[in-house]
């Protein structure tokens, strides 16, 4: 199983210059070779493939004007010209939008070295066009014996700088299994509801640095716009600001999914539209701290890592208005009722009792595949369906 160790480093002011011309060449590359493909499309109606823009490439670089392509290395450029054929293979197949052109401010800076462009030897990595190896913060060792056959440098937006080595890992192994489920409710007062009964808090990270946030951005804004170093540093302290918040969140999110997925052999969640429900004004921030679509990521490869079932209930299964007791369906359920008392004489908290319909739902699901929600009248709605775990790249 492959999997990527990521570590901050500390790059010389060579290194860091070297670099920094190789992110500027790559995001050049790549914009011209979309640019060139974009073209040829709309005036000749002619799909230029990767090897086409690789002949491009190589007259590019001797040309007096692109000439400043040869002082970096090849490795990463090519490898753009990959990234921009994997994007056009996603459009065409109506999996992403068309790629568009990398912005020297907003888009990332990164670039990926395979084998033949760097050495790892002795705990020490060194790159192609630089005789010192990377400062590497090691916060935890690479698995014996594994060498990494892809790397790539990025730097963000807070002006820290990362390395990603991507191995195959023998650690990753498939765990015993237990036979335990569980039904996860996600909401904003607590992070997560289970089927047992375990409510585990929100912690809120954006609410808890949203003054420090709106600070740095009051004097973000106050500053001249152009190129200035002082709007330079502004930008990087509100960026230090959003790189705490989502170091805090992701760790967070890492250490839950890890002891569900140790914990239980099935894992059922709901189906959930979170790019829809963001568009409510009243409740963009919290969804978006909550940050439900990481969690649910984190949790189906982590559990295609270990063999663990993660079932995903339609989004329209009535969870909090069924009573896990008797199936009886309530006509309302507002958001305000957080405890609710059926007709059979159930007391249900409102997102236990939702974390309970979606196990059940979830075991029907794994049993005999949909047939959920037999309340539901309308013809043509979705039935709750087993989500299959695509193959990815932590």
């Amino acid at each position: 199983m492959k999997r990527a160790y990521r570590y901050r480093f500390c790059p010389t002011d060579a290194q860091a210059a070297e670099l920094s011309r190789t992110f500027g060449c790559v995001r050049k590359v790549y914009n011209l070779a979309l640019a060139a493909r974009t073209e040829a499309w709309a005036t000749r109606q002619e799909r230029v493939n990767y090897n086409a823009t690789s002949a491009m490439l190589t007259a590019w670089k001797k040309t007096g004007e692109l000439a400043y392509l040869n002082e970096v290395s090849s490795v990463p450029l090519q490898q753009a010209l990959r990234h921009l054929q994997t994007a056009f293979a996603n459009f065409f197949g109506k999996r992403a939008k068309y790629p568009r052109f990398k912005s020297r401010k907003k888009s990332s800076k990164s670039a990926e070295y395979t084998t033949s462009a760097f050495r790892f030897r002795d705990g020490e990595l060194r790159l192609a066009k630089m005789s010192e190896p990377l400062r590497i913060v090691w916060s935890r060792p690479l698995p014996e014996g594994v060498n990494p056959s892809t790397v790539t440098v990025s730097q963000d937006a807070a002006g820290r700088w990362f390395v990603s080595m991507l191995c195959d890992d023998p650690g990753i192994q498939p765990l015993p299994g237990n036979g335990n489920s569980v039904g996860i409710d996600v909401g904003l007062d607590h992070l997560l509801t289970l089927s047992t009964g375990e409510k585990i808090a929100n912690p809120r990270h954006e609410r808890q640095d949203r003054a420090r946030l709106a600070r740095a951005q009051r004097e973000l804004s106050r500053k001249a716009r152009g190129d200035g170093a002082n709007r330079s540093k502004a930008r990087r302290k509100v960026a230090r600001v959003h790189a705490r918040i989502t170091d805090r969140r992701g760790d967070h999110l890492h250490k839950l999914t890890t002891r569900l997925v140790r914990e239980n052999q099935t894992l059922v969640i709901e189906d959930l539209t979170v790019r829809s429900m963001v568009k409510n004004r009243s409740l963009a921030r919290a969804i978006s701290d909550a940050a439900w679509s990481e969690f649910r990521s984190m949790l189906e490869y982590k559990a295609q890592w270990y063999g663990r079932e993660v079932i995903a209930v339609d989004r329209f299964f009535p969870s909090s208005k069924l009573c896990s007791t008797c199936g009886a369906l309530q006509e309302k359920m507002p958001l305000n009722v957080r405890t609710w008392t059926c007709g059979c004489g159930a007391t249900h908290d409102r997102d236990v009792n939702a974390a309970k319909n979606l196990l059940a739902a979830g075991r029907a699901v794994a049993a005999c595949g949909a047939g959920v929600r037999p309340q539901r009248s309308s013809p043509g709605g979705q039935s709750a369906m087993k989500q299959e775990v695509s193959r990815r790249e932590p």
